[in-house]
Formats: structure tokens, sequence, C-alpha cells
């Protein structure tokens, strides 16, 4: 089969598309033909090394997969040949891509049980931009974070993968949506996916912008996977009795913050880790009944996958890049 392979550390040259053998299915496995295959910035952080994981390479990553069950293993009753299903890629503590073999190939293997099946009505494109990114996302709004509809939701970083994810299922819920984000252009591909209000965070102070579009009371809910650059102005947006909700921290771990703030105003401050499957099962049944439109931003063949990493690595992608071996 064609896979695109992880054949050392580093840059882009170090993933290639080449013939590898194909996967053999477990007793408890199923062989999936992919049909789409969704990147993350994860993909890239495998490839360089810096994922905190030591995978044997070659390594294929690639953890958003939709495809078409090609065969099952003996133990396998609830699967057959030809069913369209969407790939939960949390395997217990390990993921499809990361730790475990992905699907940036024309075939892949995984566990049966992470199999979920895939309505008609849902293109493969559309599910497999779901898992990882808007997974996230859901459990962190709605399964974590108890969003509901009316509430202020400010989102930093926006523009990204989870950010406008996030933005979007807020919508959904009803909410009005504050999106911060560095650039005009990030900026009004947010105002073309609903957000509300705009904040340039390179022009302005978002905490302070947040404070005066709330009328001085500050946001419901403040999402914030920036971590130490933006912490203490997250803490200061969020209102009486609100919540700040964080999944991650892409600028550092250590963050600062006026402590009173947290207890005078009552302010929770919410955890969210990863996805559940009934995440993605909520996030199924929001596309099916078209509250959910996943943002797709190129669909590139697997002899592209160079392209397709380069823009996310340089950050030219609003929503999803998508491989379709």
């Amino acid at each position: 089969m064609k896979a695109a392979l992880i054949v050392a550390r580093g840059g882009p040259d170090c993933r290639i598309v080449a013939e590898h053998p194909a996967p053999v299915a477990g007793p408890t496995d199923a062989l999936i033909r992919v049909r789409a295959c969704a990147l993350n910035h994860l993909d890239i952080f495998v490839r360089r090394g810096v994922a905190g994981k030591h995978v044997q390479l070659p390594h294929i990553s690639g953890g958003d997969i939709a495809g078409e069950v090609l065969s099952v293993g003996s133990e396998v009753t609830h699967l057959r040949s030809g069913e369209r299903v969407l790939v939960d890629p949390l395997v217990g503590h390990e993921a499809i891509g990361e730790d475990l073999p992905g699907g940036l190939a024309e075939i892949a293997v995984v566990p049966a049980a992470n199999c979920i099946t895939l309505p008609d009505d849902v293109d493969y494109q559309t599910a497999a931009a779901l898992p990882i990114a808007y997974g996230t996302a859901n459990r962190m709004l709605v399964t974590r974070g108890r969003v509901q509809a009316g509430e202020v939701v400010a989102v930093l970083g926006a523009s990204g993968g989870v950010g406008n994810a996030v933005v979007l299922i807020a919508k959904a819920l009803g909410c009005k949506v504050i999106a911060c984000a560095s650039t005009d252009a990030k900026l009004e591909w947010l105002a073309e996916i609903g957000a509300d209000v705009l904040v340039n965070t390179t022009r302005e102070d978002f905490s302070a912008r947040i404070w005066a579009e709330t009328g001085r009371h500050g946001a419901d809910v403040v999402v914030d996977f920036t971590g130490a650059d933006t912490w203490a102005g997250s803490i200061r947006a969020t209102r009486p009795g609100g919540r700040v909700l964080t999944c991650g921290a892409t600028s550092g771990y250590d963050v600062t913050m006026h402590q009173p703030f947290v207890w005078v105003r009552e302010i929770d401050i919410v955890g969210s880790n990863a996805w559940r499957r009934s995440d993605l099962e909520h996030l199924l049944n929001m596309v099916r009944t078209k509250k959910l439109n996943p943002v797709i931003d190129s669909v590139l063949p697997l002899d592209e996958v160079q392209e397709a990493e380069r823009r996310l690595e340089e950050r030219l992608a609003f929503g999803k890049v998508m491989v379709t071996p």
C-alpha cells in the first residue's frame, strides 16, 4: 500500500510517501480503507519528535480517520465488510497516529471497538474533521463546561483547529462569541463562521476589550488553552460566577494570576482533557441535524502530504486540512 512515512525526526523532508507493507488485522481489529484523514498539529509534533513519545520508525501518523471496513478479525461481530465508519483515535492511554500507526495511508488497522458507524448522510471528509479538534472542543464546552444558550463565550486562539471548533459549537448552542486572534485576516474568517465580536490581540488588550464588550460584567465563559501568556487576563475577563475552561497551554504551563479574583468572584476553573466516545457521537448528531458544519480548509491527495503539513506548520490554514489517500 502507499503510505506517508515518518522516516526520521525533523522537518518536512522527514516524511515521504512510499510503498509500505499493508497492516494485518488481529482478532479484535478492523482493516479500514482510509477515505479521509484530517491533519492536526500533533502530526507535526510526532514528525519533529516533540510529542514526548518515541515511536518506532518508519511511523504512519494521522489520528482523524474515516473510511470503510475492508475486513475484521475473527472475534469481531459488530462490524461487517463495507461498513462506513469514523474511528475514535483514543485507545486506552494511547492514541492512533501518535503512539499507534495512523491513517495517512491507504489502509489502516484499528481496534474494531473504536469504529463508530457513520450515517449515510455524513460524508467522509466531514466525519474525519471531527475527532481530535472538535472532540476536544465539545468536551471542553459541552461535557465539562456545560455552556448554555445566551451565555457570552470568549475564545482565545480562536483561529486554530480547536479554537474555530469552539466558535462553531458555541454558536450552535446559542451563545454570543467573542473571538480573539492575532491577525485581521484570521478575524475575517472567524466573522464568516459566526463570531460576534472580533479582538485583534496584537493591537489591543483582550481582557480589557472583553470587559468593555460585556458592560464591565465579564464573560460567562473564557476559553483559554494558551496558558502562560494569557491566563491572568482570562481570569480578569471572567464575570462573577463564571468559568475559565482550559484543555492545554500552548504558550507555557507556568501561569500566574491575581488569586483574589478567583475567590471574590467565585470563578470556576475547569480542566478538560481530550474527548470521549460520547463527545464524538454528539458531534455526529450535530452534523446530521445541520447544527454543525466543520470548516475544511483544503483537501489534498496523499502524494501532497508535505504541502498539507506546510499549510498547518506555516499557519496558512483556517479549518481542517484533509488528506485523501
